[in-house]
């Protein structure tokens, strides 16, 4: 089974919620920052699976692996790669529709 872990974090942290107070835990300049990083990891899983696949093919050509490896690894770098255009273009329709609100 492919599994795409571009967007996979490795430890999931369940949401704490206090009774008797809200608070807040960041600023929005924290977390514009904190989301920044984020896709920066997640840019960058991209560029390491595509780098994974050039390796691989590599490899092929010298007869290291077999093709049925080469094949998954390429599958993974084209479907992370498709995906991170597919958000992209949602995130450009929303900004383009935020920016059609009249005010």
């Amino acid at each position: 089974m492919i599994q795409n872990t571009m967007f996979n974090s490795q430890v999931i942290k369940p949401i704490q919620i206090q009774n008797n107070t809200m608070q807040v835990s960041s600023t929005p300049a924290e977390s514009l920052s904190d989301f920044g990083s984020y896709l920066e990891d997640a840019i960058q899983k991209v560029a390491d699976q595509e780098t994974a696949s050039n390796v691989m093919s590599e490899k092929l050509l010298l007869g290291e692996v077999n093709v049925d490896e080469v094949m998954v690894t390429a599958e993974q770098a084209l479907l992370s790669l498709q995906l991170t255009a597919q958000v992209r273009n949602k995130v450009i329709e929303a900004y383009q529709e935020i920016m059609r609100i009249q005010i």
